[in-house]
């Protein structure tokens, strides 16, 4: 058991300091998925709408449909027989939450909450959320895919193959992603109709032959990280028919290597760009007489010439040896 879940784990780690936090908050037209192995316990919350008119709520599943619980506004509530010794609920608030224990291969399937609510004569449903369960077990061999590993780099392609065994009974076949952004990719029914869900909306192509699908992710980036597991709905079986391996999808970060590249090249540049600049300067001193800058200037002094000074206030004595003419 413990290699069916170690991919779940070494993903996890791998992944931990990238993915942004998620919000809990429920949707109630969103799809859920629950991956988890033989004998763990799961969890599927379902809306309460909590008006007068309303009657009860209901999980059912949509494979061989049956009611698993249902709980009225009274508080009177049915389980399923053969579920009854592993299942719990609870109200929350506006949320009736559904516990199972012990969780088998045959609890692999689609629940669906469900509202009733009176409208005049008669009881009006109102669909709520839908969550897929998938309960890994042991190998069956009824759903083989590959690859089991997958690196690409941002924005490149994989494809992944999903093959069922007894393709002429199969009803349908998902992909899903199960553990870190857990939701379904693509639905191909037997008649070869599909749903491409939100997530990988224009990017995703496949092929179908027999009872063989390959399906291309194109435009792969980050938050595409996780583990696809396909899933199958086979004729007369009340569960999913499940590929215990599934693919291991680790996304390279490509831009950060972009970034480290940019980054040299802005250092480059930044070199460059001073060594012109100091060329440009050694050539300017060069050219230019520097003396001027840098030889002594006079002070601004105002000299006074005191001959002429001196000459006015000294008595002149004839010079007794001149001969007047």
């Amino acid at each position: 058991m413990l290699w069916i879940c170690l991919p779940t784990a070494l993903l996890f780690l791998l992944r931990l300091p990238c993915f942004p936090g998620q919000n809990g908050g429920e949707n109630e037209e969103s799809t859920d998925i629950i991956s988890v192995c033989e004998g763990e316990t799961i969890s599927i919350t379902c809306s309460i709408k909590g008006s007068e008119n309303e009657v009860g709520t209901y999980l059912t599943t949509s494979i061989q449909p049956v009611n698993v619980v249902y709980v009225s506004k009274q508080n009177t509530s049915y389980i399923l027989p053969a579920l009854a010794n592993r299942t719990k609920y609870s109200k929350e608030g506006s949320n009736l939450r559904i516990t199972l224990h012990n969780v088998q291969e045959s609890d692999s399937n689609i629940y669906q909450c469900s509202t009733y609510v009176k409208n005049k004569s008669y009881h009006k449903k109102l669909f709520g959320k839908t969550t897929i369960v998938v309960v890994k077990g042991k190998p069956s061999g009824i759903v083989q895919q590959a690859p089991l590993y997958a690196n690409p780099q941002q924005g490149q392609s994989v494809s992944i193959t999903c093959a069922l065994k007894i393709w002429h009974e199969d009803e349908g076949v998902y992909l899903l992603k199960t553990h870190m952004h857990p939701e379904p990719v693509l639905y191909v029914s037997s008649q070869n109709t599909s749903t491409v869900f939100p997530a990988f909306a224009n990017r995703l192509a496949y092929t179908k032959e027999g009872g063989k699908i390959m399906i291309t992710l194109h435009n792969l980036w980050r938050n595409d990280s996780d583990i696809y597991v396909c899933a199958g709905v086979v004729k007369n079986s009340s569960f999913l028919s499940v590929s215990r391996s599934g693919t291991m999808m680790l996304i390279k970060e490509g831009e950060k290597t972009d970034c480290k590249k940019s980054s040299w090249l802005i250092y480059v540049l930044i070199a460059v760009v001073t060594l012109l600049f100091s060329a440009l300067i050694c050539c300017t001193l060069y050219h230019v007489d520097m003396k001027k800058y840098f030889q002594n200037k006079p002070l601004n002094t105002v000299y006074e010439d005191m001959s002429y000074s001196v000459r006015q206030h000294t008595l002149q004595t004839t010079n007794a040896y001149s001969i007047d003419n």
